[in-house]
């Protein structure tokens, strides 16, 4: 599939046309960014890691009922997926208390919520994505009770996945934000990406309960280089799929 005009530039991704109306290609860069953009540095290698962490992570999803807006990987740093009508939202699930939930609310990080917290941030860097619920969405026009009807038990089916998918490659799923839109018959489906640019991940793996970031904390806060976590997420995942029959290449 040929790869055509630039449609988008965000902080961590590009996306381009296709000879395809129906599929778009993305293209992940090596910056990293924290503070709306305000702290900004290039990671080699680190478009690779979150291009094929997200794929792993989607086919493991799919593999447990779960559907996403890929079609396939193509290259190193590139996947196809399909064009969808995004509802410009970053939906957050939080399983233990950390960042802006702690800040907002005075808890200390790492305690752990009685049950995962659902959140919505409307996508506006004017506005930093302020946080929104229901009434304000439904009022705004971004979405119908019925969009949200159908988005929070799908929030919620993939936390349930993803926690066990982590669990299983010893690291706590302490929060992630994601993205949902509708393809052009308006099924709901997840999209954009599932990294460690997006998930806070503890390491669990000596089970010491010390907090061991491999995730992008280790930017935001300046306690070293993303990538070996990054590497040691994609190396545990590729391992997790391979023993469920997931093709990793």
């Amino acid at each position: 599939m040929e790869k055509l005009e630039k449609l988008y530039e965000g902080k961590a991704k590009q996306l381009y046309a296709t000879d395809d109306p129906e599929v778009l290609w993305v293209e992940y860069k090596n910056t990293a960014t924290a503070g709306d953009g305000e702290k900004k540095e290039d990671f080699t290698g680190k478009g690779r890691l979150n291009n094929l962490i997200t794929t792993i992570i989607f086919d493991l999803l799919k593999k447990r009922g779960i559907d996403s807006h890929l079609v396939k990987r193509v290259n190193d740093t590139a996947q196809l997926v399909r064009k969808m009508d995004m509802f410009p939202l970053e939906i957050v699930l939080r399983n233990t208390a950390a960042g802006h939930f702690c800040s907002r609310l005075g808890v200390e990080e790492g305690l752990p919520l009685k049950e995962p917290v659902l959140e919505y941030f409307l996508k506006n860097d004017d506005l930093h994505d302020p946080f929104v619920n229901d009434d304000d969405l439904v009022a705004l026009g971004v979405c119908t009770r019925q969009d949200l009807a159908e988005i929070a038990p799908l929030a919620r089916r993939i936390n349930e996945a993803l926690i066990d998918i982590f669990a299983k490659i010893d690291v706590k799923l302490v929060d992630f934000k994601i993205e949902m839109g509708r393809t052009s018959d308006g099924t709901l489906l997840l999209a954009d990406e599932i990294t460690p640019d997006s998930c806070r991940l503890w390491d669990q793996k000596d089970h010491s309960g010390k907090v061991e970031h491999l995730d992008k904390d280790l930017f935001r806060r300046g306690l070293g280089s993303i990538i070996p976590a990054y590497e040691e997420i994609e190396s545990r995942l590729a391992e997790l799929a391979k023993s469920e029959g997931i093709e990793v290449k």
